[in-house]
């Protein structure tokens, strides 16, 4: 079925007489050429994806059909400057690969191809690997994004930062020293709040004198979906923000929006400070392909738009300077349906992803990157101890950032006051302001700084001070840092180790925003890992643990620390010294730890249930039964095979969980083994499905000790396995 922009185009081309501009072209014509043949090349691909969607070969059809201006940036920033863009960004991919080609002819990629193997979920797709149609490419530096909503954007602010203040740092530089972050969005995102998270941020670095060199894209077409932004308010957003300049391109002639796009260009390259381009489009096919514009728009509003199409500016500019004859135009504009239905063609039939081990394998432990060496245990200057969980945190971190130039510290509080527990005290003082820093209040731009600062090599080590305040900006876990190397296939990962204070059992001090003890938006994330240090003799191995992942496996770690045992120097009487421990100098460790010899019945906990764990066993003890306490220490993934194998040898099993009853670690741990065929007596205790309440009515909700040894006595008195 013809579309009527496709229609409209060819027709008034056809009308169109040699000549008609008065003014002399002050464009390449070469230039002008490569901007025609990429807005074409977009154009022709967003109307195969609605014909192989028709033949039910094609699964996304939303297009950048009317915003092919962005080809103009694509043109005039440098094929090293990073990109990272939104799903309208069609023409922009097309220029670049058309540049690199220009400028690495031996190195040429097909964009037409790339594009239609993403449409149609091929597993030869060269970004995605048939996950999903991203625009990104290794060769062209645009590093794939999902994002619908503007979440990209923290990433793109920190990469900015990073590219400006800490590449440097870098074992090797990955991009251009004057390079630009490249970040595009629509006006519709503006208004979310992520994106004016992100817009804050740089303004609040270049308030501070910081470098940002930073181009944000904003491509306004006036609808979101199918709510209109108001006439005026892109501008009025965007045009006044504090140390970012506002160019804005409102015209889709090419000699003027070529010039805007370059002076935008430019000044964010030469003042290394953001500029934000505010690109007018128009959106033509609709929303996607399943959207009906006739329930929210008029017939002759829609037909109006197609007057404002930047292709028919782009062919009436080349007629009009005589570089094109009309039929000239059509030929080329002919040429390359012709060549992209052909390719569409061909890719139909391309195998895809054949099983869920294809789908997941970017997920799983891939080959360590090559050239990083496993973690090697230097002899750090930490006091030999013994020492408190929270100074054997502080010892390690110290240890890796000595060992490791590229690793930085950073979050709220964490540099000057050294975090609010102490964790990171004397870091700064040692390793100076650029790599032990102090963020601005928001956990999003923490981690958008993290997110950024990784795609530039180095290796981030951000905090986020309390559990519950993750919830602001989990989604820059979920959907950003854990989905890149998904929707890469690997080629692009965000190694990092998310320090978080968490969980619960604070006393004199709490809330439910101090004492957060829900995992579950963690443990969910695909690819994410997750481990709960509870004990000072293992948190240095189990944090070199995380390291060692995100360095060789490029993987998203997270460290979850528990609040209530940082200061914890006691176990069973005031002065036993139990809850310390030497620094130990032990290698990365990835399983669980087993404390005890018992066999009567099994414990398996974490976190502050160790503690209460070990109490209810001594207790047992005196009852005649003795125990074994397995800590997990490993929570996503969960080390079921061990658990399995441990309980295996046991009647009787308890899990020990301090998260809630609903969606706790517990469920997971009871699930696998019963899972692996576990055949004996089995019970679970965990906190209530409330928040947790200040002062003393937390332990209302909070699991207690008594009802850990209660449970532990219930199981003792049920037979075992062998009828005993």
């Amino acid at each position: 079925m013809a579309e009527p922009v496709d229609e409209h185009l060819v027709e008034h081309v056809r009308r169109l007489s040699t000549g008609g501009h008065p003014e002399v072209g002050t464009v390449e014509p070469d230039l002008l050429l490569a901007l025609f043949d990429a807005q074409v090349q977009s154009r022709h691909l967003d109307l195969a994806a609605r014909t192989l969607q028709a033949q039910g070969e094609g699964f996304y059809t939303i297009g950048s059909a009317g915003h092919e201006a962005n080809a103009a940036v694509g043109l005039l920033t440098e094929v090293g400057d990073p990109a990272l863009l939104h799903y309208r960004s069609g023409g922009f991919y097309a220029a670049r690969a058309g540049r690199h080609a220009r400028e690495h002819p031996d190195a040429a990629t097909d964009p037409v191809r790339d594009v239609l193997r993403g449409l149609t979920a091929a597993a030869t797709d060269p970004i995605s690997g048939g996950r999903h149609k991203v625009f990104g490419h290794p060769a062209l530096n645009i590093v794939p994004q999902t994002s619908t909503i503007g979440s990209h954007l923290p990433r793109a602010v920190g990469l900015a930062f990073a590219l400006g203040n800490l590449a440097d740092l870098a074992p090797s530089r990955r991009w251009p020293e004057d390079a630009v972050a490249v970040c595009s969005l629509g006006d519709a995102s503006v208004n979310h709040s992520t994106v004016q998270g992100a817009l804050n941020a740089a303004a609040y670095l270049t308030h501070r004198g910081l470098p940002v060199p930073l181009l944000l894209v904003c491509e306004d077409n006036g609808l979101g979906i199918s709510t209109r932004t108001p006439p005026g308010w892109v501008e009025a957003a965007l045009g006044r923000l504090p140390g970012i300049a506002y160019v804005a391109a409102c015209s889709p002639r090419p000699d003027r929006l070529l010039a805007d796009v370059g002076a935008a260009v430019a000044r964010a390259r030469e003042t290394r400070r953001p500029v934000v381009l505010h690109l007018s489009a128009v959106r033509f096919l609709g929303h996607a392909g399943s959207d009906v514009e006739l329930g929210y728009r008029s017939q002759a509003e829609i037909t109006a738009d197609l007057a404002r199409d930047p292709l028919l500016a782009t062919a009436e500019h080349l007629v009009g300077l005589g570089v094109l004859t009309p039929a000239e135009v059509l030929d080329r504009y002919e040429a390359t349906r012709a060549r992209v239905a052909e390719a569409a063609k061909s890719v139909v039939g391309e195998p895809r992803l054949a099983d869920r081990a294809a789908v997941t394998a970017p997920l799983l432990a891939p080959a360590a990157a090559p050239g990083i060496p496993p973690y090697d245990v230097p002899v750090a200057a930490v006091e030999p101890g013994p020492l408190t969980l929270a100074q054997a945190l502080n010892g390690v971190l110290a240890e890796v950032l000595e060992s490791r130039p590229h690793a930085l510290v950073l979050g709220e509080d964490v540099a000057v006051k050294g975090g609010v527990y102490g964790v990171t005290r004397g870091l700064r003082k040692r390793f100076g302001g650029r790599r032990v820093v102090d963020t601005l209040l928001d956990e999003q731009t923490v981690l958008g700084t993290a997110l950024g600062a990784s795609l530039a090599g180095l290796l981030p080590i951000p905090e986020i001070q309390y559990l519950a305040y993750l919830h602001n900006a989990e989604d820059q876990l979920r959907g950003e840092a854990a989905s890149l190397a998904f929707f890469s296939d690997g080629q692009y990962r965000n190694p990092m180790v998310v320090r978080i204070a968490g969980l619960a059992y604070q006393k004199g001090f709490g809330g439910h925003f101090h004492n957060d003890n829900s995992l579950t938006v963690l443990r969910d994330v695909p690819g994410l890992v997750l481990c709960v240090p509870s004990h000072p003799a293992d948190a240095p191995a189990l944090l070199r643990a995380c390291v060692d992942l995100a360095e060789r496996e490029g993987r998203v770690c997270v460290v979850v620390e528990p609040i209530a045992l940082y200061h914890a120097r006691d176990l069973h009487e005031p002065g036993d010294g139990l809850w310390t421990a030497p620094y130990a100098a032990d290698p990365p460790v990835h399983g669980p730890r087993i404390h005890g010899d018992g066999t009567d019945v099994l414990m398996v906990t974490f976190g502050n249930g160790l503690p209460m764990s070990l109490r209810a066993a001594r207790a047992l003890e005196a009852d005649g039964a003795r125990s074994t306490v397995l800590d997990l220490r490993w929570l996503a993934p969960l080390p079921m095979a061990e658990v399995a194998d441990l309980a295996g040898r046991f009647d009787r099993v308890l899990v020990v969980d301090e998260t809630r009853a609903s969606g706790g670690v517990g469920e997971g741990v009871v699930a696998g083994l019963v899972e692996h065929g576990y055949g004996g007596a089995l019970a679970r205790v965990a906190s209530a499905d409330s928040y947790v309440p200040l002062g003393p009515a937390a332990a209302h909700v909070l699991l207690q000790e008594d009802e850990v040894l209660a449970a532990a006595r219930r199981l003792m008195r049920t037979g075992t396995r062998h009828g005993g």
